[in-house]
């Protein structure tokens, strides 16, 4: 053995000793697990139980149009439904609900608010769930016109809970929030 040079099993595996062997692994073929199926959550169309009129809205100096009762539709799911019942057993007031508006604002331009009421307002639709109640929704005449057909739901994940607008016709585009929004034209 020379000076300086140490016979160990590292140098030995530097030198390229049979102890030392690569093996690689080669695929002809990429198998891609195929994306999970969109999970369908239980919704209904609600019941409008109460509806703003052409005097309410005129007392309250707004200048739009009630949306005729055929032409109006939202969408609430069952879990939704449920949160706000549950809602209003909390609160010991059967009126509790759900006042959802949209404001002008955000990163696209409007942006959706939401928030505990205790009544409805002259201004409001009142919709409720046909079979779990309370369950009610308030939603001004004025933002009913840029939410008519959408959908309402609770979500639960990591980072908390909340309602959302889970679709939303009169909608394009948005931030990854899920809150603010861009108009279709």
């Amino acid at each position: 053995m020379r000076s300086g040079t140490l016979a160990t099993p590292i140098a030995k595996l530097r030198a390229g000793s049979s102890l030392h062997k690569t093996r690689s692994f080669v695929s002809s073929s990429i198998a891609r697990a195929a994306p999970p199926a969109p999970t369908q959550v239980p919704k209904v169309t609600v019941s409008v139980s109460s509806a703003p009129t052409p005097n309410e809205l005129q007392s309250q100096e707004l200048d739009v149009d009630v949306i005729p009762p055929k032409d109006v539709k939202l969408e609430l799911t069952n879990r939704a439904a449920e949160q706000l019942r549950s809602i209003a057993t909390r609160e010991r007031h059967p009126n509790a609900g759900l006042r959802i508006a949209v404001e002008s604002g955000g990163c696209h331009g409007y942006q959706y608010t939401m928030g505990l009421a205790s009544e409805r307002n002259p201004e409001d639709y009142h919709f409720t769930h046909p079979a779990i109640s309370p369950s009610n929704i308030y939603i001004d005449a004025v933002s009913f016109g840029l939410l008519n057909g959408s959908t309402i739901d609770f979500a639960t994940e990591l980072i908390g809970s909340s309602f959302r607008i889970a679709e939303n016709p009169q909608a394009k585009g948005g931030c990854g929030c899920g809150v603010s929004w861009e108009m279709k034209d």
